[in-house]
């Protein structure tokens, strides 16, 4: 049923209205009491496992760095595009009126455009930006620059780049995957055994894009655990799981040698006869390469478990005893997005993938293989997938495109060429970078090359909540609403709610939501017809609504109209909830039911992949060894490898202001998760400030020294916002991206791989320098005649 967001109760006397706002963390009641201006958010009261992330939405903290008011930085503002690019970051700014700022962007974009065509206008937005989906960043700024004669864009994503571009050769694209995902629920009393690479993290299953209405990770394991489900957490660190699986067998394997393992469990198969030739003859082509693969008639290596023992520290006997007892139990293997985060990171998916197709149980309850059970709360979700509301970001004309993580490259080296998907492309020269809806200086790898690419453009402009990096390090600065701060509707893929969030609190100072932004600078450049199409929030709101109605009508789902929703506040569509088993009706008549790889059928081997002809990526599961691994040379100079993961008390860098992000600090630096013996050889003890170190850069972290990370290995969460010394260059909040190498997976995918990462660690010993993360920029007034030159359009 739905729940009335006009609900009042009596609490103490005082009467209580109630809404709702959804993050990408959790959905929240917002209650609000007759008296006082502050509502208080509480969990919903439907999430059996809520996230509180989001009760801190309004903390003071977060107020304290919100951008009030629009912002040039001074360089900028008194030389014009291009100057002093390299004081960004260090320049103060100055703050205009609404009205200049909107000429200063308006006159830069028609300067850029007229002199060197949209082709030089990157249109940055990447992150988690907004779970409403009409006020999502991403889609905000596409439009307006579509609106505008187009731009260039991103393609792919951090978390899975090198999966997305596989995995439509060899089984389906992500999408597919996620819409179908073996549920929780069709897992309990069908899985026997449950292993995972790179364990479950639940902490990750906090999120998920568009908002999380219910979590259901945690107690999707525990139904597994209570019955009788056993778990085996394969790789460095074992407290990955969920905590009901607290108790799985723990199979310590080196970082980025998962791969190996896979292999050998495979020739396990083969060699105990083991393989489900069956499902191998009628559901997958390529088989028999990559046997030839695997009993070394390729390459003289047979990929024995002993093989596989010497690179991953993987015990032989303990490969040899996991394979027979999949073959024998009901088994559902697990991948971790991380994973592929790393140098040849296709291979662990496409191995894991095969492997699993050997096994022959894709398609049976409680078999096969997931994706990323714990990466995001919709793995696993039993929810039906509805067709929720989306703004339309019109047509791009503009055809260049980077994959996500060669920003820098694009950045460092316009007209260079690139390869992507077996096609040869070229780097743009891109003048401006527009940015509203993410933060660079959190997800990218190695901030300090980050840094040197993003003094090139001319101008950076950026919408901005909060002085985050990004902003601190942009030309112009626009003030940007948070979610509480204004109306819209939140729907996210296989979640259970349609959800109305009606804003709670006024705007603070200038800001403005990113469509009124827009709108305004439109009107400016004669674009507002195109961009806002005569209509206000509302009526936008309104007309999503109405074709989402209309697209999930035809799937059999009935909303009420857009006046019931709004007055309720919610659809409530849990109803419509059932198990699912992923490839279910493929492997039951794959010629009925085909998949969309060339073949139709699951690609062991992939003649198209291998038509590419390239070195870093054939066409079947192999093990290359990755640009830096502990059996790399450079291992004797940083013996450490360095994993870096999502954080539990925020998503990525959103609200690491917070109190709850930052009581978890230590000297208010983000921990570094560290060994036992690699502490005690380094004379290393919890509290400790220590020094995490490689030929990239250097960041300061607080030790954490435990035994539930292997020896060799430690582990730094990203997404403490990049605080780098003005006088040293160290990084002094414990930034993992300084680190981290900015490479691609491979010629294929062009991917990230932070996960291929070395490092040593030391105390420091004496004082350490103080973190201003949070800090404001300084604000400085400007000359009178700053803009008096600016053409008004």
């Amino acid at each position: 049923m739905n729940q009335s967001t006009s609900n009042r109760s009596e609490a103490g006397g005082v009467k209580e209205t109630t809404t709702y706002t959804v993050s990408h963390w959790g959905t929240y009641e917002v209650v609000k009491a007759d008296i006082g201006n502050m509502p208080e958010l509480r969990p919903f009261r439907r999430d059996p496992d809520p996230s509180p992330i989001g009760l801190h939405q309004l903390a003071q903290s977060l107020q304290d760095v919100r951008v009030r008011r629009p912002a040039v930085r001074k360089s900028w503002l008194e030389g014009g595009p291009g100057s002093r690019p390299d004081m960004r970051g260090r320049d103060p700014f100055v703050e205009v009126t609404w009205d200049e700022a909107v000429t200063l962007v308006a006159s830069e974009l028609n300067r850029v455009k007229t002199s060197f065509g949209n082709s030089s206008i990157f249109g940055g937005s990447y992150g988690w930006s907004s779970a409403g989906r009409f006020h999502h960043p991403q889609s905000q700024v596409h439009r307006f620059l579509n609106c505008l004669g187009g731009y260039v864009r991103h393609v792919d994503s951090y978390s899975l780049a090198a999966a997305n571009v596989v995995l439509p050769y060899i089984v389906a694209d992500m999408d597919e995957i996620m819409a179908n995902h073996s549920s929780w629920n069709s897992l309990e009393g069908n899985t026997e055994l449950f292993v995972a690479f790179g364990g479950i993290p639940t902490k990750n299953a906090q999120v998920n894009a568009g908002g999380v209405n219910i979590h259901s990770a945690n107690l999707g394991v525990a139904r597994l655990v209570e019955g009788g489900t056993k778990f085996v957490n394969i790789g460095p660190v074992s407290d990955n799981i969920a905590g009901a699986a607290a108790k799985a067998q723990w199979i310590q394997c080196r970082p980025n040698t998962d791969t190996a393992v896979m292999l050998a469990l495979a020739y396990t198969l083969i060699e105990r006869d083991l393989v489900d030739y069956d499902f191998i003859g009628r559901c997958c082509v390529g088989f028999e390469r990559f046997r030839d693969y695997l009993v070394g008639s390729l390459d003289a290596q047979k990929k024995t478990p002993e093989w596989a023992a010497e690179i991953s520290g993987v015990r032989a006997e303990t490969i040899v005893s996991l394979a027979v007892e999949m073959a024998r139990s009901r088994t559902m293997l697990n991948i971790s997005w991380s994973l592929q985060r790393a140098s040849h990171g296709e291979q662990p998916f496409t191995a894991f993938v095969s492997l699993a197709a050997m096994l022959g149980q894709i398609g049976k309850p409680g078999g096969g293989f997931g994706l990323g059970y714990g990466a995001i709360n919709v793995v696993g979700s039993p929810h039906m997938r509805i067709k929720g509301p989306r703004l339309s970001q019109l047509d791009n004309p503009v055809k260049e495109f980077i994959p996500v993580a060669r920003i820098a490259d694009m950045l460092l080296n316009p007209g260079t060429t690139f390869t992507y998907k077996g096609a040869t492309h070229r780097y743009p020269d891109i003048r401006l970078v527009y940015w509203s809806g993410g933060n660079p200086f959190h997800h990218h790898q190695d901030l300090n090359r980050l840094q040197h690419a993003w003094c090139k453009p001319d101008t950076i402009i950026v919408h901005e909540q909060y002085w985050t990096p990004t902003a601190k390090r942009a030309d112009i600065v626009l003030p940007a609403t948070i979610s509480l701060e204004r109306n819209d509707i939140a729907s996210a893929a296989r979640e259970g709610f349609l959800v109305a969030m009606k804003q709670a609190i006024q705007p603070t100072a200038e800001a403005l939501d990113d469509f009124e932004i827009f709108s305004r600078i439109s009107r400016r450049l004669g674009t507002e017809e195109t961009f806002c199409e005569g209509l206000d929030v509302m009526s936008w709101l309104n007309r999503l609504y109405g074709e989402c109605a209309e697209k999930n009508s035809a799937q059999g789902v009935e909303l009420p109209s857009f006046d019931e929703f709004w007055q309720e506040g919610m659809v409530d569509l849990t109803p419509y909830d059932r198990p699912f088993t992923m490839l279910k009706d493929f492997a039951f008549a794959p010629e009925q039911y085909p998949l969309a790889t060339p073949t139709g059928k699951i690609e062991i081997f992939s003649e198209t992949i291998a038509s590419y002809k390239l070195a870093d990526c054939p066409g079947y599961p192999c093990w290359l060894e990755p640009e830096e691994w502990l059996g790399s040379p450079i291992a004797k100079q940083y013996p450490i490898h360095l994993l870096s993961d999502q954080p539990s008390r925020r998503l990525h860098s959103q609200l690491d202001a917070s109190p709850y992000s930052t009581e978890s600090k230590i000297h208010a630096r983000e921990p570094v998760f560290i060994n036992v013996t690699d502490a005690a050889a380094r004379g290393i003890s919890s509290g400790d400030v220590v020094e995490i170190f490689n030929g990239r850069g250097r960041c300061l972290a607080g030790a954490v020294v435990c035994d539930d990370i292997m020896p060799g290995v430690a582990r730094l969460n990203t997404g403490a916002w990049f605080d780098p010394d003005p006088e040293t260059g160290i990084e002094r909040h414990g930034n993992p991206n300084v680190l981290t190498l900015d490479k691609p997976a491979s010629s294929l995918s062009q991917g990230s791989i932070a996960q291929s990462c070395l490092v040593d660690v030391r105390r420091v010993v004496g004082e350490f320098p103080r973190v201003g993360a949070f800090d404001l920029p300084t604000f400085e007034r400007r000359a009178s005649e700053a803009v008096s030159s600016v053409k008004i359009l």
